[in-house]
């Protein structure tokens, strides 16, 4: 999700959540967020990004040094969840508004995490910093296909990224507003393919999990989205 600009005077409070396992012996992760008061979209925790962090948390013994980049962080919660599962994290945000790239500092910090990169990375801009970004194995964004204008924004930095990682995976969720928008045909132009994972499948069960209660009238889709493989002839 974009970002929007925040004034010195407004409020944070911490928002915990708590990723169990059902493993005697191992120890649950928690993680503290800072939100800010009376803004939404990057400055507060949506449940597609809370969906998207147990995904992380479910596939964590996947993750130890792997590269993962997270797009539209915003509060930065399932990158937060990958860097304290051995990943090799870099957070972006939109590069023309910094504030948001703070926010996924103070998330950070929050944590005790200091290895993290944060990254001004506009989608659709073929900007220098994107060029320069190292290949990738794990592309994340929750709620990026919010808003029908960016769609197809967010799929040429995807692709574009994909293209230099063939073999990385686009982990996304979003939270189904509308019917009546859908990324199929995208997928289709930008010659993807696409695996829905059912929430239920990794502990994702409304409306308790990572610690919090969700509304159980939230609908989430969780996608891997990877290149389509060439055919031989």
């Amino acid at each position: 999700m974009a970002c929007p600009a925040m004034s010195e005077s407004e409020r944070v409070s911490i928002r915990q959540f708590r990723f169990s396992t059902k493993h005697p012996g191992q120890r649950p992760l928690d993680v503290r967020i800072p939100e800010v008061l009376d803004r939404d979209y990057g400055t507060f925790v949506w449940p597609s990004a809370i969906v998207l962090a147990q995904y992380i948390w479910h596939f964590r013994h996947r993750l130890p040094e792997k590269h993962i980049l997270e797009l539209g962080a915003g509060t930065a919660l399932p990158g937060v969840v990958a860097s304290s599962c051995g990943a090799a994290v870099t957070l972006s945000d939109n590069a023309d508004l910094p504030r948001c790239l703070d926010n996924c500092r103070r998330s950070c910090q929050a944590n005790g995490i200091t290895d993290v990169r944060v990254l001004g990375l506009t989608w659709g801009d073929v900007s220098p910093d994107l060029i320069l970004l190292p290949a990738v194995d794990i592309i994340l964004g929750s709620d990026v296909f919010y808003e029908p204008k960016d769609f197809e924004k967010v799929f040429s930095t995807v692709v574009y990224l994909l293209q230099k990682s063939p073999r990385a995976e686009f982990w996304t969720t979003y939270q189904v507003r509308s019917l009546n928008w859908t990324i199929e045909p995208l997928l289709l132009k930008w010659k993807l393919q696409c695996r829905e994972v059912p929430c239920s499948s990794f502990g994702a069960t409304f409306p308790e999990f990572a610690g919090i209660t969700i509304s159980s009238t939230c609908t989430i889709r969780m996608f891997v989205i990877t290149m389509k493989e060439k055919q031989h002839v």
